[in-house]
């Protein structure tokens, strides 16, 4: 019987203290991740998702063809369209092909590569981005959008500074060379890796089936030092 009861707290203990495991990260000052909402076709970290699932700063996020997928965060709403990848970020997103489309009133950010396409205003911005044979299109569709790009290590000249930001203003639509502007690609982004905050919420998986077999052992012992007691 003791030992069914200290199963029985053990059991309860690790039931409260797993989710403040699994959100410690954000109360250590780690960013607050996203919601995912999706039909299928969509891959987190190399996994299907599912959807109303949770997604954190640097989990890569695939669409495939026919799918896309919503992304939910504070003040910030995110489409990422069919055939697309990206890396969330903290305020920003890492497009590496594809379409994004965001709405925002937190001044949410897309990067492709060296560019940077920044809200003018921290109010209601809407805007796209696509990202196809390395031709980068900006379309600004609710207020302006600047897009900035770095020039290297280099300090730049007054001229080179001033080229390094261009605006896109309500309903116009600038085209960029991203092999000019950036140089050539860099090596292809893989979707296999697991992010950290990834492996803590399998880590928290793993211990919740270890806290329902310790139930179940629980409830196990119970029941067999009730039979023994019986007539």
């Amino acid at each position: 019987m003791r030992v069914s009861i200290l199963r029985y707290f053990l059991c309860l203990t690790m039931v409260v203290l797993i989710p403040w495991t699994l959100l410690g990260q954000e109360g250590n000052g780690q960013p607050a991740g996203a919601i995912l909402h999706t039909q299928g076709g969509v891959w987190v970290n190399g996994a299907e998702a599912i959807d109303s699932s949770a997604v954190f700063p640097g989990d890569l996020i695939e669409t495939k063809a026919g799918f896309s997928a919503n992304l939910t965060l504070d003040g910030t709403t995110i489409l990422l369209g069919q055939e697309s990848l990206g890396k969330l970020q903290n305020e920003y997103i890492e497009l590496d092909h594809g379409t994004v489309s965001v709405g925002t009133s937190k001044s949410f950010r897309v990067h492709v590569n060296c560019l940077r396409v920044v809200p003018v205003r921290s109010e209601w911005t809407q805007y796209e981005v696509t990202d196809v044979n390395r031709t980068v299109q900006v379309s600004a569709h609710k207020d302006d959008v600047n897009v900035e790009h770095e020039m290297g290590a280099h300090k730049p000249t007054p001229e080179s500074a001033a080229s390094q930001k261009a605006s896109v203003h309500e309903g116009e639509q600038h085209g960029y060379d991203e092999t000019e502007i950036c140089g050539a690609p860099g090596p292809v982004t893989s979707a296999g890796a697991l992010s950290p905050k990834w492996i803590a919420v399998e880590a928290g998986s793993g211990a919740a089936i270890l806290c329902a077999l310790l139930c179940r052992g629980s409830s196990g012992g119970t029941k067999s030092n009730m039979s023994q007691s019986s007539p």
